[in-house]
C-alpha cells in the first residue's frame, strides 16, 4: 500500500517554478506587489483578531462569576 503523503506532499523545485510562472502570467508584474500587500494585510488582520479572542477568554476566565448568589443562613 502506497503512502498517500509521498503522493501529495510539497511541490518540488520544478513545481515552484511552473506556479511562479503561472502566477506571473495571470496577474502580471505590476500586480504581484499588491497582491502580496493584501495577503500580509489578511493574514495581519487574521492574527490580530485571533490574539483579540485570545485575550478575551483569558479575561474571562480570570473573571469571578457576577451572577452567583452566595447561601445565606435562613431560619
Amino acid at each position: 500500500m502506497m503512502n498517500s503523503t509521498l503522493l501529495f506532499g510539497m511541490p518540488g523545485g520544478s513545481e515552484w517554478i511552473l506556479i511562479f510562472i503561472v502566477v506571473l502570467l495571470l496577474f502580471g508584474g505590476k500586480k504581484i506587489p499588491e497582491l502580496m500587500r493584501g495577503l500580509g494585510s489578511g493574514i495581519r488582520e487574521f492574527n490580530n483578531a485571533k490574539n483579540d479572542v485570545k485575550d478575551k477568554i483569558r479575561e474571562g476566565m480570570n473573571e469571578e462569576p457576577k451572577d452567583i448568589k452566595k447561601p445565606t443562613d435562613e431560619k
